[in-house]
């Protein structure tokens, strides 16, 4: 009999440690979607006077030197801003590109017209 009750005791025991806590994010959701209908930023701290200003200032008007992770972010952002001028001339090269293939086939349709067999003779005259 007293197997019977420690086996009971100890189911009683695992169902009482088996309450779940479940957490809802629904009101994360609902700030994202509030700062994106606002026209914000999704991310509060990816931008804004807190993270791009300056910590202090001089009194005497000299300027302060940039933090570490605003000089990595300006870094990062030249470095987008030359990706994007180089993918931006490889768009307008492949265009032109476009363009002179479309040129070269009409003029070689126009070549090929021309070159047509013409009338000669009385068939000439008639036209």
């Amino acid at each position: 009999m007293n197997t019977l009750t420690k086996g009971i005791s100890s189911l009683t025991y695992t169902k009482l440690n088996t309450i779940t806590r479940s957490l809802s994010c629904t009101s994360a959701l609902y700030i994202k979607q509030w700062r994106v209908n606002r026209g914000l930023s999704v991310n509060r701290t990816a931008e804004g006077i807190l993270t791009d200003g300056q910590d202090y200032t001089f009194l005497d008007g000299r300027p302060t030197p940039l933090l570490q992770k605003q000089k990595k972010r300006m870094l990062k952002h030249q470095e987008y801003a030359s990706q994007i001028v180089s993918m931006c001339s490889e768009v307008d090269f492949a265009k032109q590109r476009h363009q002179n293939a479309i040129r070269a086939k009409e003029e070689e349709r126009q070549a090929i017209i021309s070159n047509r067999l013409k009338p000669k003779g009385k068939a000439l005259w008639k036209k």
